[in-house]
């Protein structure tokens, strides 16, 4: 241990202190031995230090910092270097506020379009997914303070998301949901590591000890530091057991007294605990040390040109029909969408960032040389239909060469704590996409989400620029594309479905009572499509630019690919080339293609650049569930290089010799598998699958209510109160509403409704404590006045408690 001498030295009260936070975003100190407090904050794409109350959902605000673009948007550079510079960046700020760990980046796989985080998380991918990542740690760690990886692992819906089971099999779980977590671990060499809400096969991911040893600290050799997620922590002692070092935030020492017990009974080694402190202190004082340097401000100015040209880098052009774009210089250009007014530039919880400078388009206008006629909002932000603003954008449309036309979906549809309800963009922007198209048939859409949407309307568009969510500097950076000062570079890091019924997923997101099954096993995304031969709106890499670009002389070797890329256009612009690897073999199931490399090239018009891509560990490898190991398998491969996952421009083969493994599937009891056609897979199948029984996925209406089950499951309560109060948690959903409060009615979803109980305790900071938990219970479970008592005796117990330490520390410290 790096600090054994520190430790032999403490309490075996002040180690435990340690395993939990001193409030909402601190750790503890111990100012006896020098060791100090260390800050966390909220940081995928922006610093969110609060100065006021502390809130772990985006309701405070927070100090102002520079708003990037969303991992959603970034993911869409396919530009390593250009992300871990914009780690830097962040890293930079980080430091200015004092701030020890950046929470973030998030790195889950986006197994479904209507996950209500997917515009923080980058990828269906996990190879570019990992590798973006990794970048952004490095930039972020430059600085000498920590990122944190989120969320390990497989969290992919916000629903239910403290308790759900997650059911998957041992396979797809390594290829698809740890690989970018393990290349975010040994490439981004990430200090920090936070768990997810969420239960894995039947375990809670913290306590998880496959996933937490076996895999993360024994086969990746991790040695940083497990924090939970906020509220995340359901058995404090199973945490630790699993490597599981620090619990956030504050459960004011009730956990603590846990792990003390623990030891004292015998029912952990102290040595367990010594390991955990060890790591901790490691983090606390290698992240401390940049702040004995003289503080020193950020350049505001210079931190948002860097988000701009983030921006810039990641917007996608996906349609242009006519070359409508870049805009001609003396097009007359309409502005038509309330977008336009008020950017809609992030999305909404715990990343929610307090911009430190915000364009928004109408603002930027003059500046981009756009010559616009006239502005007109068109549509009502939320969703209310509006005939006089539709006939105002139509008059103005009428009188226009060109209508840009801004769209996309809200801040309260995407926001952490719940899922999206469908794929649409809402209804009345879509009625006035279809009025203008009556008076001006030159629509050139401006989207903005950060999640995959449908597009039954993309025929009455000649021009669709995508911006995604792409932070204070977006509108601007939009501008510079549709005026040609940028040419648009951006590839899509996910697949477009032409609707929702086509994802793989389809049948079983989001789980809604106990687990939710993976059934579509590796084939998510385009390795589904691609497979099962489903027709997509916008594949997967996909995006246009305003220039072209020939591939030619292809050349394969054991190491890699080289080849040639050409700028056969007038304008100067970037190419993504990506290389897909396919095994030929049907002896195990694969999907028809996985991208195994990618690179981002600039070139002036004629120029041509020779572009080359290693192959690497993880090119070739599969994860066999009967060696329990990655293995290669004997056979020959295609090597694919292209524009996008279907627009496949250059093809060789090459032989690679395997491991000699056993082949872990019988082949004939895995159909659906084996096709690729996963959309409706039986349970028998999948029970095959996963070599074992699933769960009942349905609550057992008959039992009690515990500390796992959430306040949702009270409408079935045996006891009366309980029941009316869920009807009335209902009522007022509906009624806020009913009314226009839509933010305030999610926050009831995502703060209340699926919240466990044992949430009520992890996130009030020790205000209620697990005892007086027990007697909410008894109340819930029909013994009313029984669990009144209970509950009041408690809080009795609990505030003489409190009240005699405070009396303690008092002597110390007169002392």
């Amino acid at each position: 241990m790096k600090y054994k001498k520190i430790i032999d030295k403490m309490t075996l009260e002040e180690k435990a202190s340690l395993m939990s936070g001193k409030d909402f975003w601190q750790s503890q100190n111990i100012d006896r031995l020098g060791i100090p407090s260390m800050f966390l904050a909220d940081g995928p794409h922006g610093v969110r230090k609060q100065a006021a109350a502390a809130d772990h959902l985006g309701l405070n605000e927070s100090i102002p910092a520079t708003c990037f673009p969303t991992a959603a948007t970034v993911a869409n550079s396919w530009n390593v270097e250009l992300v871990e510079n914009m780690g830097k960046y962040l890293g930079k700020e980080a430091v200015a506020q004092k701030v020890n760990v950046l929470l973030g980046p998030g790195i889950n796989m986006k197994r479904n379009p209507l996950c209500g985080r997917n515009f923080e998380y980058y990828s269906e991918d996990p190879y570019l997914a990992g590798k973006m990542a990794a970048g952004l740690i490095r930039g972020i760690q430059l600085n000498g303070i920590s990122a944190c990886v989120k969320h390990f692992a497989v969290n992919n819906q916000e629903e239910r998301r403290m308790v759900i089971d997650t059911i998957v099999d041992e396979r797809t779980l390594r290829e698809i949901y740890l690989t970018a977590f393990e290349i975010a671990v040994k490439e981004g060499k990430t200090k920090t590591v936070m768990s997810s809400y969420n239960m894995l096969n039947g375990t809670h991911t913290n306590e998880n000890i496959h996933l937490m040893r076996d895999i993360l600290r024994d086969e990746w050799g991790f040695d940083g530091v497990v924090v939970t997620d906020w509220g995340g922590n359901n058995d404090r002692v199973a945490g630790l057991l699993a490597g599981n070092e620090l619990e956030m935030p504050t459960t004011d020492g009730e956990t603590d007294k846990e792990i003390v017990e623990a030891i004292k009974s015998g029912k952990i080694q102290e040595e367990v605990l010594d390991e955990c402190v060890d790591r901790l202190l490691d983090l606390i004082f290698t992240t401390e040390k940049v702040f004995e340097k003289p503080h020193i401000d950020f350049d505001t100015k210079e931190h948002h040109q860097m988000a701009q040209k983030v921006a810039e880098e990641s917007i996608i052009l996906l349609k242009n029909e006519g070359n409508i774009l870049p805009l001609k210089k003396d097009a007359k250009v309409a502005v038509i969408g309330d977008f336009a007014e008020e950017a809609r530039y992030q999305g909404a919880g715990s990343s929610i960032v307090n911009p430190t400078i915000l364009n928004h388009t109408l603002d930027c206008l003059d500046e981009s040389g756009i010559k616009a006629i006239g502005f007109e909002p068109g549509f009502e932000r939320y969703g209310k239909k509006n005939k006089k603003k539709i006939d105002k954008a139509c008059e103005l449309a009428s009188r226009a060469d060109v209508v840009l036309l801004y769209i996309g979906l809200d801040e309260v549809t995407e926001a952490e704590g719940l899922d999206r309800e469908n794929m649409k963009i809402p209804e009345n922007q879509v009625e006035l996409l279809h009025a203008i198209y009556e008076v001006n048939r030159n629509i050139v859409v401006v989207l903005s989400c950060g999640s995959a949407v449908e597009m039954p309307w993309i025929d009455r568009v000649k021009g669709l620029v995508h911006g995604y969510l792409s932070g204070q500097a977006g509108a601007k950076a939009v501008l510079n594309v549709l005026s040609g000062k940028v040419n648009p570079s951006g590839k899509l890091a996910e697949s477009y479905p032409i609707r929702y019924e086509d994802t793989p997923s389809f049948h079983h997101f989001p789980g809604k009572e106990v687990s939710v099954e993976y059934r579509e096993g590796p084939y998510i995304g385009y390795r589904y499509y691609d497979t099962a031969d489903i027709p997509v709106l916008f594949p997967f890499g996909y995006g246009l630019s305003y220039t072209t670009f020939a591939y030619d002389d292809l050349k394969v070797s054991r190491k890699g690919v080289t080849f040639n890329i050409t700028n056969t256009g007038n304008h100067a612009g970037s190419e993504i080339a990506q290389l897909y690897v396919g095994c030929k073999s049907e002896t195990i199931f694969r999907p028809k293609k996985e991208l195994k490399g990618f690179k981002k090239v600039y070139l002036q018009p004629g120029e041509t650049k020779e572009v080359t891509i290693s192959f690497d560990d993880k090119t070739f490898r599969y994860f066999n569930v009967k060696t329990n190991q990655w293995e290669i398998e004997d056979a020959e491969y295609e090597i694919m290089i292209g524009a996008s996952s279907v627009d496949i421009r250059l093809n060789g083969n090459l032989h690679v010799e395997g491991t000699a493994a056993p082949v872990p599937y019988e082949k004939e009891k895995l159909p659906s598998y084996y096709s690729g056609k996963v959309s409706n897979v039986s349970l028998e199948e999948f029970e095959h699958l996963i070599g074992r029984k699933v769960p009942d996925p349905n609550w057992d209406r008959s039992k009690p209510l515990g500390y796992n089950d959430t306040i949702a499951q009270c409408q079935y309560a045996k006891g009366g109160f309980a029941r009316f109060a869920f009807h009335l948690i209902k009522f007022a959903h509906w009624f806020l509403r009913k009314i226009g409060k839509r933010s305030t009615a999610n926050l009831i979803i995502m703060s209340v409704y699926h919240m466990p109980f044992r949430g009520v305790s992890r996130m009030t900071g020790g205000m209620i404590n697990m005892p007086m938990l027990d007697g909410l219970l008894m109340i819930v479970n029909g013994h009313f006045f029984k669990g009144l008592n209970y509950f009041l005796k408690q809080r009795k117990l609990m505030l003489k408690e409190k009240s005699s330490l405070t009396r303690e520390t008092d002597a110390v410290k007169e002392m």
